[in-house]
């Protein structure tokens, strides 16, 4: 694996998947592995869980770890060609990405979708300039289109609390007071899709995901109908992507927020969210507090994805 962006990049997933389970027998394994390799992370965007589970990840394997917050701790960065940089940015990204790529091993980038451009935040222009200048091997740690070390963590997640074969899976839409990227759910549809399991995404008119994401994913406007014997629901806010609404907050009506109710629908369901949740508004406080609530266990699985990724790069690369 040279480069990781997405689950194409992952190989055979059942492989990947019994490589994360072996790994949390004992995340030390390898720890000799990254002696003397260095991975930087770059963050674009804040972070809680990417920034710390990243960390703990690269020193499982014993690497040594910089972490770059762009914009409290570099000089601002112009990213568009032919600009005439008389500015607040005082440096070209075409500059810097060599220089970053100079001081490390591993770079790990997190810029999320900006919705200035739709075909910018869509061609990743951030990501791949650093995969195409760095001239290391690159991962994502949150992209404008894709966040695959999530959606790792959460396949993994499944796999681990699931109680038939080919669980149903439903994906749902909920109220959010901003505009967010749809990066975490075009991923969490796409590795659900790879997995082959049963999918359902329900959401309000006007926020239908890009149809490569969603595959053959049911597509169900009724939220209660889509909850209907559901193994697995997972909640997460995303904003329009279709159109001249691209980027937009076109809903925060609240009875599409997840509620005991909508959760006595499911097959006993276990209830699933990226983190960090805004309450009674994704979600309930009833239902996050809940039992079925696995949203602690898949936040701590999002070593055991960056682990395995991070392993694969330094295997495959050195």
């Amino acid at each position: 694996m040279k480069h990781f962006t997405s689950v194409h990049d992952i190989g055979n997933l059942d492989e990947a998947l019994q490589e994360a389970f072996k790994l949390k027998e004992n995340v030390f394994r390898y720890d000799t592995l990254g002696k003397n390799k260095t991975l930087l992370a770059i963050f674009f965007d804040s972070s809680l869980r990417t920034r710390l589970s990243t960390q703990k990840a690269a020193l499982n394997l014993g690497m040594n770890v910089i972490v770059l917050d762009v914009n409290q701790g570099a000089w601002k960065l112009e990213t568009g060609h032919g600009v005439i940089m008389d500015g607040d940015k005082p440096e070209h990204i075409l500059e810097a990405i060599p220089v970053m790529g100079s001081y490390c091993d591993i770079v790990g980038v997190r810029s999320f979708a900006r919705f200035e451009n739709k075909q910018d935040d869509y061609g990743e222009k951030i990501l791949n300039q650093f995969i195409k200048y760095s001239g290391k091997p690159v991962f994502s740690m949150e992209a404008a289109t894709r966040h695959p070390l999530q959606s790792f963590a959460d396949l993994i997640t499944v796999e681990e609390y699931k109680k038939k074969e080919r669980p149903k899976i439903v994906l749902t839409w909920a109220p959010h007071p901003r505009s967010l990227p749809q990066a975490v759910p075009n991923s969490f549809a796409e590795w659900i899709n790879a997995k082959g399991y049963e999918l359902v995404i329900t959401h309000p008119e006007g926020y239908e995901l890009d149809g490569q994401f969603t595959g053959n994913a049911k597509i169900e406007y009724d939220q209660d109908r889509a909850f209907e014997g559901a193994d697995f629901v997972y909640a997460k806010n995303w904003s329009a992507y279709t159109g001249p609404n691209y980027g937009r907050v076109l809903s925060r009506d609240r009875a599409w927020t997840v509620d005991a109710r909508k959760m006595a629908l499911t097959d006993n369901a276990y209830f699933m969210h990226c983190l960090p949740v805004r309450r009674n508004m994704i979600v309930t406080d009833e239902v996050i507090e809940s039992r079925q609530s696995i949203v602690i266990p898949e936040a701590a699985n999002r070593v055991i994805s960056a682990q395995v990724v991070l392993k694969r790069l330094l295997t495959d690369n050195y």
